[in-house]
């Protein structure tokens, strides 16, 4: 299951430091990211726990991967076993952020040339789990369409409490529609000052155009004038 995590070198340094509820998870930034893991479980007070969630953006750059990689970690330091889908299967940047090779994983399994087990990273950080993407295919779209993709998502159920697939950007591709019509819920991470209203609200309209349950957005890059920090928000959609 586990495989090794590469050499360390700049570029992975870069990445690494984004993980800061692992690093620094006393920094106040962090305790935004469990208030969003808190809102998510709040949703459902009267249901069970939410067991897989789409997160996406309108546009590339606006701290979607970030976002899911330190909150699959809050999520893994509450005890909760937890698997991080790196579903871009243009871009992925899982790999980077937690040092691990990318020469096979989640498009391996969606085309039956791997177990899931046989490409699951688990990391250092405790339940916690990293799929990274694999090769580039051709056809990202129609694989994570496939039928393999719904077998794939139960056999995920089975091992883990919590799922997190971390998707391209709503506007740029179907994928994250796709994936949002298959799993229990979906957030859209807007990033102030640069993501437009109208991109964040077309974002929202192909989502539930999709039969997405879009729990809410997150607001990254919000600064607040008493301490110069950047928090993370979650709101109602």
């Amino acid at each position: 299951m586990s495989r090794k995590q590469k050499p360390v070198n700049d570029k992975a340094l870069t990445a690494r430091r984004r993980l800061i509820a692992h690093t620094n998870p006393k920094l106040p930034v962090v305790e935004q990211y469990r208030t969003i893991r808190s809102n998510i479980q709040f949703s459902t007070i009267e249901q069970e726990d939410i067991r897989s969630l789409v997160m996406t953006s309108s546009g590339p750059s606006e701290g979607k991967s970030t976002t899911a990689a330190n909150l699959a970690i809050v999520y893994a330091q509450q005890g909760k076993r937890v698997l991080l889908v790196d579903a871009d299967l243009r871009k992925p940047t899982a790999h980077f952020s937690f040092r691990l090779e990318n020469h096979s994983g989640f498009t391996n399994v969606l085309t039956r040339k791997a177990t899931l087990t046989d490409v699951l990273n688990q990391t250092d950080i405790p339940n916690l789990s990293v799929l990274t993407s694999g090769p580039i295919p051709p056809n990202p779209s129609e694989l994570l369409a496939s039928k393999n993709m719904d077998m794939v998502l139960e056999e995920m159920y089975e091992h883990f409490d919590f799922i997190l697939f971390d998707t391209p950007p709503a506007l740029a591709v179907t994928d994250a529609q796709i994936l949002s019509n298959k799993v229990e819920a979906t957030t859209l991470v807007v990033n102030s000052g640069k993501t437009e209203r109208e991109a964040a609200k077309k974002a929202k309209e192909l989502l539930l155009s999709a039969k997405a349950r879009l729990l809410g957005v997150i607001l990254n890059n919000r600064k607040i004038e008493d301490g110069g920090h950047y928090y993370y928000y979650y709101g109602n959609k």
